[in-house]
């Protein structure tokens, strides 16, 4: 899928202005109050995507969760809102989608409350027979800061 004019589309996880990232999901539905640290390890941890202005701004980002085998788990996909509306999160999930360590994956699900046409537009379905699914939930559950180093010691005059 083509961006408009003016947008940029990159898989490079050191372009990430994790700022943003962090400032939208942090009031988003699904991760209220999501702590920092918190989303910089789930950056760290996922294959990611994130769309870029002209003038080199982040306005876009969407992970996946995945073993690259047999399971993908599609997440904290979004659009700051001044640019919603000309498809930058379906060209986002089509390109995860795309990527060589997912084309293969036997199972990919994914989450939303309130944008199932743009997951549908790439080919996802709504769960035929949520039966065999299980799950644990933990609202507002996240991992704990790492530790500041210890403060070295003194050394001898």
């Amino acid at each position: 899928m083509t961006l408009p004019q003016g947008y940029r589309l990159s898989h490079d996880p050191a372009e990430l202005q994790l700022d943003v990232i962090h400032g939208y999901l942090s009031r988003s539905y699904w991760s209220p109050d999501i702590p920092r640290h918190a989303v910089e390890q789930a950056v760290r941890h996922s294959l990611t995507v994130a769309v870029f202005d002209a003038a080199g701004a982040q306005v876009a980002f969407g992970r996946m969760v995945t073993d690259q085998t047999s399971f993908g788990y599609l997440s904290d996909v979004f659009v700051l809102e001044a640019h919603r509306g000309c498809g930058l999160a379906r060209a986002m999930v089509q390109a995860l989608l795309d990527r060589p360590e997912i084309r293969d994956c036997r199972t990919l699900l994914l989450l939303t409350q309130d944008a199932h046409g743009v997951y549908e537009a790439c080919g996802f379905q709504r769960v035929q027979d949520p039966g065999p699914f299980m799950q644990v939930r933990r609202p507002g559950h996240y991992p704990q800061a790492p530790a500041d180093p210890p403060e070295p010691p003194a050394q001898p005059r």
